[in-house]
């Protein structure tokens, strides 16, 4: 079954808030293997400019899957997430996550097209602070199989 095209353009109201730690950056650093030191250390991320450790940039992708799940469990949208094949992801950093962020994620499907049987979802996702300062924008594109004949 297709996606329902007449969700495109469709906002979902934010994800609950999410708090960066430093405990999370750590973790987050080992499992992708970023070394950097002001991942890691007040004081080198202090020297660079930062109120604290500093995220590597593919932890945003954590945080904007929160806002993607809205789309994926719109029973409007018609996703069957079962099918679903993660395509495309892309990030525009406004600034680094720091420790002691709390954002939360805001996404919009962009646009919905079929394409060789398959249903081809755009989504676009701000992540924010409370006061409205958008750290992060996220597009990921994903592609929900067909019916196999």
């Amino acid at each position: 079954m297709a996606v329902n095209p007449e969700v495109a353009g469709r906002s979902y109201p934010p994800s609950a808030p999410y708090v960066v730690s430093r405990a999370k950056i750590a973790e987050f650093a080992k499992a992708v293997g970023a070394t950097d030191e002001a991942h890691f250390d007040p004081e080198v991320a202090r020297s660079r400019g930062y109120a604290d450790v500093i995220a590597p940039p593919t932890m945003a992708v954590m945080i904007s899957q929160q806002g993607d799940a809205n789309v994926m469990t719109d029973p409007d949208a018609g996703i069957d997430y079962s099918r679903l094949v993660h395509g495309e992801q892309g990030f525009e950093h406004h600034r680094p996550l720091v420790a002691g962020d709390e954002v939360q994620a805001t996404t919009t499907i962009e646009k919905v097209r079929q394409a060789g049987g398959h249903s081809m979802v755009t989504m676009g996702t701000k992540i924010t602070t409370p006061d409205g300062e958008v750290v992060t924008s996220a597009t990921s594109v994903v592609v929900i199989r067909g019916d196999e004949a």
